[in-house]
């Protein structure tokens, strides 16, 4: 197994990417914290890896606290014993609009993708320390490589956090503390629906959000969206050891879209 014996985090776990990957690194060994701000389903997806012979625990609360962003990497350390790997997955796409922003939303859309991750990796990195290294991974976007015209602001946010991979990735490495971001394109997830949902000053609220979905993954040169499952398996590369020579990289999964 590859993530045989390795203790991790995966922050927005209950749904989507989130949970597949934190169901993919059970089955591959990893005892894994199940982190959502949605309590019952986060409750579910650990109950489900322990079912299926895995170990997890739910930790739920809100992540833009930052007691909570530290709290978890704590919880996860006593009840596993360690720390040996985090996806810091949590995200929002904020607003689609720049004129007539709703400022509140980007705050937001800054908090979740960017606060709260330098939040959980100032407490983990002693954690990785003390297990003679470990892995970071960070879920930024393609839009985070390349301008986004339908997400400005996510756009900015994103490129924030493949820039603070990048920096975190040089100042870690002879610490053994592998640091990488991954770059999902158009994904079939709950979250997709809420980008194509968003009201846009450009243009009319969308009537048809599920033939917005299969439009957006229409334009991928494979022709359709991807599945968790397919960013999950991206991600299990790169915290597993097989990636042990690779860090500070922004790795798109996007079916050839920034080709």
């Amino acid at each position: 197994m590859r993530l045989a014996g390795k203790i991790g985090i995966v922050t927005a776990a209950a749904s989507g990417m989130g949970r597949a990957g934190a169901q993919r690194f059970a089955r591959e060994g990893a005892s894994v914290a199940v982190v959502d701000i949605d309590a019952a389903n986060a409750e579910a997806v650990a109950q489900e890896i322990k079912k299926n012979g895995g170990k997890a625990i739910a930790l739920s609360g809100d992540l833009r606290s930052d007691d909570f962003a530290r709290e978890i990497v704590q919880r996860t350390v006593k009840a596993f014993g360690g720390l040996d790997f985090v996806w810091n997955h949590v995200g929002h796409p904020g607003p689609a609009a720049v004129e007539g922003i709703d400022m509140g939303e980007f705050e937001r859309a800054v908090d979740l993708n960017v606060r709260t991750v330098l939040v959980t990796t100032d407490a983990a990195i002693p954690e990785l320390r003390r297990r003679g290294g470990g892995a970071l991974l960070f879920t930024a976007s393609t839009s985070g490589v390349q301008g986004s015209v339908y997400s400005p602001v996510y756009s900015a946010v994103k490129f924030a956090v493949v820039g603070f991979v990048r920096a975190l990735a040089k100042r870690y490495a002879r610490e053994k503390i592998r640091v990488n971001a991954i770059c999902p394109g158009t994904v079939d997830t709950p979250m997709l629906r809420v980008f194509v949902a968003r009201p846009d000053s450009a243009g009319p609220p969308p009537n048809d959000v599920e033939a917005l979905v299969q439009q957006r993954g229409g334009l991928n040169p494979t022709g359709r969206p991807a599945q968790p499952e397919e960013i999950a398996n991206a991600a299990l590369f790169l915290l597993s050891d097989e990636a042990s020579f690779v860090t500070g990289v922004a790795l798109p999964v996007d079916g050839g879209a920034t080709a």
